[in-house]
């Protein structure tokens, strides 16, 4: 174990709330591995970069010598976290929540030490549970300290429904602690309320209670919302390397140095250089842009990955120029209206999107726009179609 000193440095480090540093600072003075919760509920199969804030923060106290323990809500998540929800959240079946964490342990180890993490499932205790164990849990707290929630007073303002589960679930979250017996927990901004209950919880059982730590928020592609898979702004940890890349590229330029400082596991010394070189402008934004990609590219794919995306951007968006490799589609009929051939290459969704992306100009066909969704193209030879900034296919008439 490193020194109480270095210890609660890398702790504050990015660190929006420590309630509190008082407790911590005790807890660190025993002199012994502190357990360190996090949780994440399956309820979609991909984590996105937003989900690496805390993780990257877990992996430095596990460099110290911390436990982490790594809790899977595959029960939880088929409640669904209100947090900073505007409405009710659909329930999850336990066949979805299921398919959902097979790939979670999986992503979660690309940063985290396997063999040092300890990993729940939370259906072990609450699968377990009985009636008199749920009225026991929910005679802790008053419907008007839930109500204290921003987001659900917001709601209950505007007369939007707010379900009895919904209510629930900070409980939920906040008995895992209990289970087990969590020395710190860390979770987004978002979930400070959740993570107080917690607090609460463990003091009603007799056990010394958590010390909350929340991280920042990170907004998406867009610059404006928080990142995720539903809203479209999410980089996810499995996209592929030269759309990662690309995505990344797109950030508000106002955005770097939280990407830099939360995204990219530098450690303080080099965020500070980075740092000092972007708000001094000796290094173009553009410039530092690529750079964050490439390593955040490396961070999953390995560094030779990062210098071949950022080299393929460089070919296809600099010096427009044919991507190095593109993907090959051979199709059933020579002639095609251009929003049907989109759908069916699958570089469009559905036909409302694919003229929606025509109209607007997004579709190029051997490097010639194609504005109008009623244009035909002809397939006497192999045509390069490009949808959006980073959809590539050769498509050509199987004969």
């Amino acid at each position: 174990m490193a020194n109480s000193d270095n210890n609660m440095e890398v702790f504050q480090r990015g660190a929006v709330d420590l309630i509190s540093e008082y407790d911590l600072k005790k807890k660190l003075a025993q002199k012994r591995p502190l357990r360190i919760k996090y949780g994440a509920d399956p309820s979609a199969p991909d984590l996105h970069l937003g989900h690496t804030v805390p993780l990257r923060k877990l992996k430095e106290l596990q460099d110290l010598g911390h436990q982490i323990i790594f809790i899977i809500g595959d029960f939880t998540a088929r409640v669904g976290d209100p947090s900073q929800q505007s409405e009710t959240r659909r329930l999850f079946s336990a066949s979805q929540v299921k398919e959902n964490a097979k790939t979670y342990e999986n992503q979660v180890f690309q940063i985290l030490d396997r063999l040092k993490t300890e990993v729940h499932y939370n259906s072990e205790w609450f699968s377990e549970f009985k009636p008199d164990d749920f009225l026991s849990l929910t005679s802790k707290y008053t419907v008007a300290r839930i109500l204290e929630r921003d987001d659900f007073q917001k709601r209950f303002k505007e007369k939007k429904p707010i379900t009895i589960l919904e209510f629930i679930y900070p409980l939920l979250q906040g008995y895992d602690s209990v289970m087990v017996r969590a020395d710190v927990e860390v979770g987004g901004t978002d979930q400070k309320f959740n993570l107080l209950v917690g607090r609460e919880l463990q003091r009603d059982a007799e056990q010394e209670p958590q010390v909350v730590m929340t991280l920042p928020i990170i907004a998406g592609v867009d610059g404006k919302i928080k990142m995720s898979k539903s809203v479209g702004n999410a980089i996810g940890i499995q996209d592929e390397p030269n759309d990662m890349f690309g995505k990344i590229m797109s950030i508000p330029d106002d955005l770097m140095l939280r990407y830099w400082n939360y995204l990219a596991g530098l450690t303080a010394e080099e965020f500070k250089k980075i740092e000092k070189e972007i708000q001094s402008k000796k290094v173009h934004p553009r410039e530092s842009k690529a750079q964050l990609g490439e390593r955040i590219v490396s961070l999953y794919y390995g560094v030779e990955k990062g210098k071949q995306a950022r080299e393929e951007f460089d070919q296809v968006f600099q010096k427009k120029e044919r991507p190095t490799e593109v993907p090959k589609k051979t199709v059933n009929q020579k002639e095609w209206n251009i929003v049907e051939l989109l759908v069916a290459i699958k570089l469009c969704p559905s036909k409302n999107e694919a003229r929606r992306l025509v109209t607007q100009g997004g579709v190029k066909v051997d490097e010639k726009t194609i504005d109008d969704p009623m244009a035909n193209i002809q397939l006497s030879k192999a045509v390069l179609v490009k949808c959006g900034k980073r959809k590539f296919l050769e498509v050509e008439f199987e004969q």
